[in-house]
């Protein structure tokens, strides 16, 4: 735990390889302030540097996930003019780009209030679990703003013609709406079946091996941007290093060996 960043926004909670990361703003129900987004993205970029750490678990405190920008931060930008306003939407954006590229699972654990940049944050997510009962929703046309930031990760989750309703009306709607849109991938009835559905997931991570994830996610990642020709020989390099690697070696002999491999937990 000593080497993680001070984060005052934060809840930081490091246990058997995985990163717990609870939003700790209850009384804004976990309003995205620019001070949460800043220790976010330290969070993030520690990441890169721990292979140790299997996966990182991202939820509110208080029975929210986040409801969105924090408007005091919106408020005290307006002295400043339209620069300071398009700092402050940017670095959002940022911390969304960086949170999608980490290299660890990234699992969202959704209950209450996924509004907003809430609702950016789990458009980013690897595996996203809801609570039946959440509410999620694009409410930024209703205060005359944008989803400036949120919108290509929303267009990437659930596809363009959805994005469009759901950004134009700001409708809401609850978690098994979400799930049968593909925002989430399992909506559960209650408190307690999310925490068993987390566990089951977080079970199934340790049985994947730490750096094949993580370079599987990157591969899976970079078929949105990159040419597939090239891609291909590049996934056929990765492939052929892995096999030889420590990680494909144990991984084959604990399968003829009929015994778990070294990585599961």
């Amino acid at each position: 735990m000593s080497d993680l960043p001070n984060c005052e926004d934060l809840l930081l909670n490091l246990e058997s390889g995985v990163l717990y990361v609870t939003l700790n703003r209850p009384d804004s129900r976990n309003a995205m302030s620019l001070k949460m987004v800043h220790e976010l993205r330290a969070v993030f970029a520690h990441l890169h540097t721990q292979p140790q750490i299997r996966a990182l678990v991202l939820r509110g405190a208080g029975g929210h996930f986040c409801a969105g920008g924090d408007i005091k931060d919106m408020a005290g930008a307006r002295s400043k003019g339209v620069e300071a306003y398009r700092d402050l939407n940017r670095a959002f954006g940022s911390m969304l780009e960086e949170a999608q590229q980490i290299p660890q699972v990234l699992v969202a654990v959704l209950e209450g209030a996924v509004l907003g940049g809430g609702f950016g944050l789990a458009c980013i997510s690897d595996i996203a679990i809801a609570n039946a009962e959440a509410r999620f929703g694009l409410p930024e046309t209703t205060l005359g703003i944008l989803p400036a930031q949120i919108a290509p990760f929303v267009v990437k989750r659930i596809g363009l013609t959805q994005a469009r309703r759901l950004a134009l009306t700001a409708a809401r709607f609850n978690g098994a709406e979400a799930e049968r849109l593909g925002l989430v991938h399992y909506s559960e009835a209650d408190v307690g079946a999310v925490e068993s559905r987390l566990q089951q997931v977080l079970s199934q991570i340790r049985q994947c091996a730490p750096q094949a994830n993580a370079r599987t996610k990157a591969l899976l990642l970079a078929t949105e941007t990159e040419p597939l020709s090239g891609l291909l020989d590049r996934a056929a390099e990765q492939f052929a290093n892995a096999v030889t690697g420590a990680e494909g070696t144990e991984g084959t002999m604990a399968f003829v060996q009929k015994r778990p491999a070294s990585w599961t937990q």
